[in-house]
This record gives C-alpha cells, structure tokens and sequence, in this order.
C-alpha cells in the first residue's frame, strides 16, 4: 500500500534535519491522498466527491514534490524506492485528474442536455 511504503521509507531514511521535515511532510501528504479518497468513497454528494477527488489530486502533487526534495545525495541509497514511490505518486495524480475530467465532462453534457 502506497501510504505504508512511503513510511517504510522515511524510517529507513538516515537522520538529518531535511530529511525530518520532508519526511514529515511525505508522510502527512500520503497519508491526505488515502483519507480523502476513503472520504470520496463514503460521499454525501455528487459535489463532495469532486471535492475530495480533487483534495486527492493536490495531495498527489504534493507528494511527489517532497518525494522528490528527498532525491538527494544524503538518500542515495534509497534513489531507487524514492523514484518508484515518485512514479505512483504520479500515477495516482493521473487517475484523479482523469476522473476529475471525466466528471466534469458529464456534468457539461448534463448541462446541455438540460437546456435543449
């Protein structure tokens, strides 16, 4: 699972101020892309669910960004996992723009349809 990869990572990560701050960072930004897509799941609304698609969306991105600031020399040993987690993170964003697009779309054709 996405989530506890990317802490498995972070406590394997040598000790250094970046690397704490990032990692809590990572961790908190991983952590917001599996809550809100349960949340997503579980919607009260057609509304709330794009919201929390896109709250999901964000997160992704986000993770990727500090997935990528560990990317340093400091975590050369872990280039390999950081650059897999970087893809699914990316992945991940991929599939909520694309529903995000999707849902969009259905909802302009609704609109349409309603007015003819």
């Amino acid at each position: 699972m996405f989530v506890k990869e990317i802490r498995d990572l972070i406590y394997a990560l040598k000790f250094s101020i970046t690397n704490q701050e990032d990692g809590k960072q990572v961790v908190r930004s991983s952590g917001s892309v599996a809550a809100n897509y349960m949340e997503a799941n579980e919607h009260l609304s057609d509304k709330d669910f794009d919201f929390r698609i896109k709250i999901c969306r964000k997160e992704a991105k986000e993770t990727m960004l500090w997935l990528n600031l560990l990317k340093t020399d400091f975590n050369k040993l872990h280039v390999e996992l950081l650059e897999a987690l970087y893809k699914e993170a990316e992945e991940l964003k991929n599939i909520f723009s694309s529903i995000v697009e999707k849902r969009k779309h259905k909802s302009d054709l609704l609109f349409v349809i309603c007015y003819l």
